[in-house]
């Protein structure tokens, strides 16, 4: 059995240790407001604004778009030239301390020490983040076995393969019991096989219920697959934003079907059911169906007909969409979506 074949544990590591002081419960998970940042006169960051609520975050752009700034802002790597950075509450500058316990990173560049075993980087990150030295070794075997690097904990990590190298990364981000983690494009130079597994982790971490991710990814599937929301950055600017559980759950009642056989009593039939309904061309039907009604009731109305349903879909925008449309046309004046709306009369809060 290799080192990456062998079983997994079934727990996240240190899943129920809460760091002191966090403060994530019903709040915004990272709130930016004006947020810039200059190297130079070079304007990385153009006065962001934005409040990120999800589970599983995606942060997307090409090249020089500001993401990793965006990340090493809020782990406290660079100073704001201009506005405020807050991650559950705390703000990254003034509140470091308490950023660093609730956070943990895998960054996209490997940073091992040479001749370090697996266990050893793991324990030594989990020491950094502030654990005592018994609890760390702890907690480095649960995550290397987590990710599925137990049998290959104690070689040296210049001897991994690239995958590898990429499950330790993940295994030290995770070793401290954060609740928020960044990571910068985590299945980069991944093999399928390899990817998939990463993926898995992931949504698996995403799934255990204590902990939010940022993923920051050029690949869209990656994001699309793991992600309830997304933000897009294009020039140091929020360029678009889409809340993609929201879509799906808001979608599902739009409908496009291709049928076969005496359409004209199937079409007066969904009608009288209540549902909007249009033709297109090579027998397409377009359909909203209004509340209590589903596909169910479709085949059955088919079935009386004697109409084929030949493919029935459900139509969003795909994320390829979202990001296509963020990146042409002019930037939008106002960051849509995740930025903070007037409160109503009489109350206050946010979203």
């Amino acid at each position: 059995m290799t080192a990456t074949e062998e079983p997994e544990s079934d727990r996240l590591p240190a899943a129920s240790a809460r760091p002191a002081g966090s403060t994530d419960a019903g709040g915004p998970v990272v709130e930016l407001e004006g947020l810039e940042v200059r190297f130079g006169r070079l304007r990385a960051l153009k006065g962001v604004s934005c409040r990120l609520t999800g589970r599983a975050i995606g942060l997307l752009g090409p090249n020089g778009a500001g993401k990793t700034t965006l990340l090493h802002t809020l782990l406290g790597f660079y100073r704001p030239a201009a506005g405020t950075a807050r991650i559950f509450g705390h703000d990254v500058q003034s509140d470091s301390k308490a950023v660093r316990s609730l956070v943990g990173y895998m960054p996209e560049r490997d940073a091992f020490i040479a001749g370090m075993s697996g266990v050893r980087f793991v324990r030594l990150m989990a020491e950094l983040a502030g654990l005592p030295s018994e609890a760390a070794l702890e907690r480095a075997h649960e995550a290397l076995f987590y990710v599925g690097l137990g049998e290959a904990r104690y070689r040296p990590m210049e001897s991994y393969s690239l995958g590898m190298k990429q499950l330790a990364k993940l295994a030290q981000s995770i070793v401290h019991g954060p609740r928020l983690l960044l990571l910068d494009e985590p299945t980069a130079g991944l093999d399928p096989p390899a990817r998939e597994r990463m993926l898995r982790l992931i949504r698996e971490v995403r799934d255990s219920g204590t902990v939010h991710i940022i993923i920051s990814s050029h690949l869209l599937r990656d994001v699309e697959e793991c992600c309830e929301e997304v933000l897009v950055l294009k020039e140091g600017e929020i360029a678009g934003y889409s809340n993609l559980a929201e879509e799906r759950r808001t979608h599902r009642s739009f409908l496009e079907v291709e049928t076969r056989g005496g359409e004209e009593g199937f079409h007066e039939a969904i009608r009288a059911l209540g549902c909007e309904l249009a033709v297109a061309p090579g027998r397409r039907l377009k359909m909203v169906l209004p509340a209590g009604v589903g596909v169910s009731d479709l085949y059955r109305l088919a079935q009386h007909h004697q109409v084929q349903l030949r493919r029935v879909s459900f139509k969003r925008d795909s994320l390829e969409d979202i990001f296509l449309k963020a990146m042409e046309g002019p930037l939008p004046a106002a960051p849509p979506g995740p930025s903070r709306p007037e409160p109503e009369e009489g109350t206050r809060g946010g979203l």
